[in-house]
């Protein structure tokens, strides 16, 4: 008979929100709750399936969470599996490595949460399936520099061996090096699944021996996370073959919206344009709400306008967004550029200084200097995961804070034009 397991990781409950665009509180209270709800779904799957247990592979709280909130949430959510005679089985991640709630909650004897030995539950299974052996290894401290994989058991000799681990594989450049391993040391431990968790976007790699699934994470919490975000329902076939399938999860999705407003003739036309391609992206999206970081590009009349009233803008598309349903505004932004703009703005104080700006100032050696100041004093105050948003490596680093300062100028003169040219 095959055994089924729902396969999921980086659920980060009740993560505090890491995005300084919830301006809206109705869009941060949707998000606040989105992690729950999205846990929610995946006990809902486990359910809905029949599965023999649910893998959490790390992550399951966001850091030394001790919120009684939370803890009854999760106890709740246990119990239906628990009733339900679904096992599951936890490994600590990086994040939840210091939780008190794994540690302190009474759970079920269904739940088994693994120490920071590793370990090795056999299933107990009917005479005449396949035997399964599961494994699993939690962090014990909130770093784990070296590769993990030589702490667990060999293989159970005849037994479909499944390994749940929390790493960050060969790196990902959105995540720090956690336990690292590669794929070929995985494919070659003699384990027919690997259980992973830790990079939030999904990844499945497949061969005559092992399979090996990163499953991203139910729930994106910021548009660094966008894109479907879902679970994986696993199924070891009687000839322990393996079906992996891919199950939607989240309740909000996060998507980035390149809008070209080349063709706009004015303001209406331009938010009709923008509200039509936010529309058409609703319907793609399987989730139940759309979060969109709108990004407007192109040469137009408007550009200027648009710099300076983009606070206006964003009202007027997020109104439009109500009218479609359960559609959001997490942020809009421009890099429109004006066509020629002829003879009143050829010449005169504020072409001088445009010139002055953009030809002298941005590429200064004082500037540049104080740019970096303070981009290493912002930077030092993000957390790790968060760093990479200065872009990756010196050369990332000098692009970023050409394009901040280069928008800065822009948005300064978009301001000092006023109503000229409108």
């Amino acid at each position: 008979m095959a055994y089924r397991f729902l396969h999921t990781a980086d659920i980060h409950l009740d993560s505090p929100l890491r995005t300084l665009a919830l301006r809206n509180p109705e869009l941060s209270e949707l998000i606040g709750l989105a992690t729950r709800r999205a846990f929610t779904r995946v006990v809902d799957l486990c359910l809905e399936e029949q599965v023999d247990a649910l893998i959490l592979a790390g992550d399951l709280y966001d850091g030394d969470q001790t919120s009684m909130k939370t803890a009854r949430f999760l106890a709740e959510q246990v119990r239906r599996l628990h009733e339900a005679g679904i096992r599951t089985f936890i490994i600590r991640g990086n994040h939840d490595a210091l939780s008190k709630i794994t540690t302190e909650l009474v759970m079920p004897d269904t739940v088994k949460v693994f120490g920071a030995t590793a370990e090795a539950v056999a299933i107990d299974r009917d005479a005449g399936h396949f035997p399964v052996a599961i494994h699993g290894l939690s962090f014990a401290k909130s770093h784990a520099p070296q590769s993990l994989l030589g702490h667990y058991a060999s293989p159970v000799a005849d037994a479909v061996n499944i390994g749940i681990m929390h790493t960050s594989l060969g790196g990902s450049e959105k995540h720090d090096l956690y336990a690292p391993c590669s794929v070929g040391d995985l494919q070659q431990s003699g384990f027919r699944y690997w259980a992973l968790g830790h990079i939030h976007k999904r990844s499945v790699v497949e061969n005559a021996g092992s399979v090996i699934v990163m499953p991203g994470m139910p729930q994106g919490r910021d548009i660094n996370e966008d894109g479907p975000k879902s679970a994986s329902l696993v199924t070891i076939m009687d000839d322990r073959s393996v079906i992996v399938e891919e199950r939607p999860t989240n309740v909000a999705q996060f998507e980035r919206l390149l809008v070209d407003v080349s063709d706009a003739s004015d303001w209406k036309a331009l938010v009709t344009q923008v509200s039509m391609r936010l529309e058409r992206l609703h319907s793609t999206v399987a989730a139940e709400h759309l979060v969109a970081r709108v990004q407007l590009y192109g040469q137009s009349e408007l550009a200027w306008r648009l710099r300076r009233d983009l606070d206006l803008l964003r009202t007027d598309i997020e109104t439009r967004g109500s009218f479609i349903g359960n559609v959001w505004i997490d942020k809009v932004q421009t890099s429109c550029t004006a066509p020629s703009e002829g003879a009143s703005f050829a010449s005169g104080a504020l072409a001088e200084l445009t010139a002055i700006i953009n030809e002298d100032v941005l590429y200064s050696e004082g500037y540049q200097q104080e740019l970096a100041s303070i981009a290493d004093e912002l930077r030092g105050q993000l957390p790790a995961e968060a760093r990479h948003i200065f872009g990756a490596g010196e050369e990332g680093l000098r692009d970023t804070l050409a394009s901040f300062a280069g928008d800065g100028s822009a948005s300064v003169i978009a301001q000092l034009r006023g109503g000229q040219g409108e």
